[in-house]
């Protein structure tokens, strides 16, 4: 099935350079910052012992802070004497990492800070270094790819239908923050135009490779690309091209409008904070097959047979369904909660 309650677990990786992380047991909500710390610059290697006139042995008991805090510009890391003080201060914002044999000091300026937010409701399971995992109950739905940071917004339509495509038109500053649902397709300049507007991010059918190369790089691939720049948020439910979506996987859109929402990019999963009987979303969506022109996805809205071997247009022979009065190869027909 598309839609499902249960309990989720999304693990969100954490940069280098972690000041601060919420400890396990916390309970959280989506959006609120669950790991926060600074990248580091070029280290610089400031004179201890020889500044303050003391031996390199002593230079650890003089320390004011220790090895591997964070501190802002200007803070005292080691001070000597009394009446005619000598100090020595962190020259910017950053971190001490390291007091060398001879008393002296590297010092990692502080780059660019960053911060993780959650994308569930619910409790923290595993924090370290690397990671803050957090689970709990939600609505979710998986997609294909995602591309950009996590989401956190207020859950809207962007479209009346299924097949239709989200046009730039629709989109303005009144809807930023919320996560927009789109239909079959969402195009690049939709893609920047929701950016601009401070729209937290955009769910549809299917994007436009070129147009995802147009705004994330030609480096991305179709495994999607989880980010923490500023950039637009996309989740691909289906593939890409245009792709409308079934009705078990639209219809529920509607019925949780105006409902907190979350996009994790790097599991490519919506998740919808709404009570569990919010509506009867737990439906079997139809599977997928590539249409004839390799140009898009589409549902198989009835039902399919095999039809043993058959002949194709490209006169390769394989094995073949039929679904109505349509063969289509095996190969391109998969269930749409399929492992992509």
């Amino acid at each position: 099935m598309a839609w499902r309650y249960a309990r989720w677990t999304a693990e969100h990786a954490l940069p280098i350079g972690v000041a601060e992380r919420r400890d396990v047991g916390t309970r959280v909500r989506a959006g609120d910052v669950i790991g926060a710390g600074a990248t580091a610059g070029n280290v610089v290697r400031l004179a201890g012992a020889r500044r303050l006139g003391i031996a390199a042995a002593d230079v650890a008991r003089l320390l004011r802070v220790s090895v591997g805090s964070e501190v802002v510009r200007g803070t005292v890391l080691a001070r000597t004497g009394r009446r005619f003080a000598r100090t020595l201060s962190a020259p910017t914002d950053g971190r001490l990492i390291h007091l060398t044999a001879d008393g002296d000091l590297y010092f990692a300026p502080a780059a660019a800070r960053w911060t993780v937010r959650s994308t569930l409701d619910g409790e923290v399971v595993r924090s370290d270094d690397a990671c803050v995992a957090v689970a709990g109950a939600a609505w979710g739905l998986s997609g294909l790819a995602a591309y950009g940071p996590d989401a956190v917004g207020e859950l809207a339509l962007g479209v009346d239908a299924p097949t239709d495509e989200l046009q730039p038109s629709r989109l303005d500053v009144r809807l930023g923050g919320r996560i927009l649902v789109g239909g079959a397709r969402i195009a690049a300049e939709a893609i920047t135009r929701a950016h601009a507007c401070a729209i937290a991010g955009l769910v549809a059918g299917a994007a436009p490779a070129a147009g995802l190369r147009v705004v994330y790089g030609n480096a991305i691939t179709a495994t999607g690309s989880a980010t923490r720049d500023d950039s637009p948020t996309v989740l691909c439910l289906v593939g890409f091209g245009t792709a409308a979506l079934p009705r078990e996987v639209f219809a529920p859109f509607a019925a949780l409008a105006g409902s907190r929402a979350a996009i994790h990019a790097s599991s490519a999963q919506l998740f919808v904070f709404a009570p569990a009987d919010a509506g009867d979303f737990a439906q079997d969506a139809p599977d997928l097959t590539l249409a004839s022109d390799y140009g898009a996805v589409r549902p198989l809205a009835n039902g399919h047979a095999a039809a043993g071997e058959a002949r194709f247009a490209s006169e390769v022979t394989a094995e073949a369904l039929r679904c109505g009065g349509e063969v289509i190869p095996t190969a391109n027909v998969m269930p749409f909660d399929a492992e992509r």
